[in-house]
């Protein structure tokens, strides 16, 4: 993994600093801060993971497009998915790029914290993290001086976190990912302009929203999803996995009512329903853009996918100090992430040549993605 991206250091130091970096993220150490990593390494002291994150000049994107190839030669396929989610990062203080008192999925309610939005992206063989970047809130992007002392440029404006997700998905098909699914949860799924932007560029998708969207069928323009089930025969309410959760199969009760019923012959706009079986009023709801043969277990399968993005934030936490940092500075989070996410990568890969061991000499796949003309039957 490393040798990929070595070119991208001017000098020795900082290569070596990176391995070692990598290293210590995925040794057996209780707290992965720029002490212990030091110490793993060998190091008098911290004085070069710290110039490695925050001071020696090297550019994070770059590395993260190697990590990219790394992760496509590797574990890419035709039929992947790419899911984006974000997660936090819980602070003290105020002075770390983009914290504030702000919604973190990780603790499950308000705190201190940064938000990093991210793009995962799930394979037959294995699944990991391909893209990310640090949320800054209006609360900083506002304050021109404050992101300036946390090393955010001038130029780097609001973005929603959807804007943020956007852009990932498009670097993901001007870089000919191959894939062929987007999904996202309702806090992503409920913006009707990315999903239009999605369909325009043909890339199929199944997203999560919210029961308050609406939605073009037969009898009005604006029909709300949650008005499109009651009445449903119940022949057509079809008991499912949408794949193995923590508990065991994550079995739920699925409908689908077909909406934008004059689209093109080929391509079909599915409204899905997620029925609880041990309470039937929690229903949950996708919107899906997809050939006119894909089946409902299909699109429950690419539904449940969307847990890929959890697992790797887990694993990525867990096993390679994700979230066990210590720095302030925009450039800096960027940095430890894009090394983090590089180690998760190198091990989805070893765990793939484990269970499939014809994988370690494999050519790269074709790249593709759902945005490629080809016909669909």
């Amino acid at each position: 993994m490393h040798e990929r991206f070595v070119h991208r250091f001017n000098r020795s130091e900082p290569r070596e600093s990176a391995l070692a970096y990598m290293r210590g993220l995925i040794a057996p150490l209780e707290r992965k801060n720029g002490w212990t990593l030091a110490e793993e390494a060998g190091h008098a002291g911290p004085d070069r993971i710290h110039r490695l994150l925050n001071r020696i000049e090297w550019d994070a994107d770059d590395v993260l497009d190697d990590v990219r190839g790394y992760v496509v030669e590797h574990l890419g396929d035709p039929d992947a998915v790419l899911i984006v989610d974000d997660t936090g990062f819980l602070k003290k203080g105020i002075r770390s790029a983009g914290v504030q008192r702000q919604y973190s999925g990780t603790a499950g309610r308000t705190e201190n914290c940064q938000v990093g939005v991210f793009l995962a992206y799930a394979a037959p063989l294995g699944r990991t993290l391909i893209d990310r970047r640090l949320y800054l809130p209006t609360s900083w992007t506002d304050d021109r001086e404050r992101c300036r002392r946390a090393g955010i440029d001038d130029e780097v404006g609001f973005a929603t976190k959807v804007a943020i997700a956007k852009e990932m998905v498009r670097r993901a098909i001007s870089d000919k990912l191959p894939f062929r699914w987007v999904t996202a949860d309702a806090g992503y799924g409920y913006s009707k302009g990315w999903r239009s932007e999605l369909e325009q560029a043909d890339v199929f998708h199944v997203m999560a929203t919210t029961r308050h969207d609406t939605v073009v069928t037969r009898h009005a323009i604006d029909h709300p999803v949650h008005d499109l089930f009651p009445g449903l025969p119940r022949q057509k309410w079809q008991r499912r996995s949408c794949g193995d959760g923590a508990h065991g199969p994550r079995i739920y009760d699925w409908a689908r009512v077909e909406v934008r019923p004059w689209h093109r012959p080929d391509r079909r706009h599915w409204v899905i329903a997620r029925r609880s079986i041990a309470r039937p009023e929690e229903i949950s709801y996708y919107i899906t853009y997809c050939p006119a043969v894909t089946t409902l277990d299909e699109l429950i399968r690419v539904a449940g996918s969307r847990w890929a993005v959890e697992e790797c934030f887990q694993t990525a936490r867990g096993e390679c100090g994700l979230d066990d940092y210590q720095v302030r500075r925009y450039d800096g989070w960027h940095r430890h992430t894009t090394l983090a996410m590089a180690a998760h990568a190198c091990l989805t890969v070893l765990r793939a040549r484990e269970l499939d061991p014809g994988t370690a000499e494999t050519d790269p796949p074709s790249s593709s993605t759902s945005a490629s003309p080809r016909s669909d039957g």
